[in-house]
């Protein structure tokens, strides 16, 4: 059984998000990039079940510049076996990466796709349920556990009320949630290993897919400063400030 696993680099989580000079976007330039987190989650799934002896191969896909090789790579010494890089310059908006990933799917035969619920630069949560229904397949999102048993699929995901278990058939679309499992570090034999995987690079003009983007960035800010609290002396002072400092009564 194939697996796809859809990876994204991102600036690394513990790096603090500045705005570019332009105030256009968010500055990237001589800053830390790393694997979506939830992408780490989603390739650690898919090798705990190759080695389980349920998955025969993992194919790691992301789409952007250059540099997603080296996050490609990094998968690979996670256990992924062979890569598939989209080169796209631009950002890519996930109703695009959603039919790019349809295609693959396709013309790979993969019987299950893997991936994070949502990447930490956008939040946007989309990729997954978009591919679902493009597929026209079932879907588990939010996955905190993973069951494969033949062609069928136990999905434990976390709801409001508590926890929700899915039974669905595959192929399928499953999206990783934090308490999945824990990435394992990569060793240093792996990463030498990684080095030498294939990966196959494809314009993404040559996918034969409309990449435009229909949503125009029109200005990036800092949130505001946050100033620190006061105390007030009696209810009819708070009522007071709400009312004609604060404005929300």
């Amino acid at each position: 059984m194939k697996v796809l696993v859809p990876v994204k680099r991102v600036i690394d989580y513990n790096v603090k998000i500045r705005v570019n000079s332009e105030k256009s976007a968010v500055e990237t330039n001589n800053v830390k990039m790393s694997m979506n987190p939830f992408d780490e989650i989603a390739v650690e799934e898919a090798v705990r079940l190759k080695e389980a002896g349920l998955v025969d191969e993992i194919i790691i896909v992301s789409i952007g510049n250059k540099g997603v090789q080296e996050t490609i790579r990094t998968a690979f010494a996670m256990g992924g076996d062979r890569g598939i890089h989209i080169f796209n310059e631009n950002n890519t908006e996930p109703l695009v990466v959603a039919k790019i990933l349809k295609d693959i799917v396709i013309n790979e035969k993969t019987d299950l796709v893997i991936m994070g619920k949502q990447a930490i630069d956008d939040d946007a949560n989309q990729t997954g349920q978009m591919l679902a229904a493009l597929l026209d397949w079932p879907q588990g999102t939010f996955a905190s556990k993973i069951e494969l048993n033949n062609k069928e699929l136990n999905i434990i995901r976390e709801i409001d009320g508590g926890l929700e278990t899915l039974n669905i058939k595959l192929p399928c679309i499953i999206t990783t949630d934090l308490r999945l499992n824990e990435p394992r570090y990569a060793s240093l034999p792996n990463i030498m290993k990684a080095k030498k995987k294939e990966i196959i690079e494809i314009l993404i003009a040559d996918t034969g897919i409309d990449f435009k983007n229909r949503l125009e960035v029109l200005k990036v800010e800092e949130p505001p400063v946050r100033v620190g609290g006061r105390k007030v002396e009696n209810v009819d002072e708070l009522i007071n400030v709400l009312k004609n400092e604060v404005g929300v009564i």
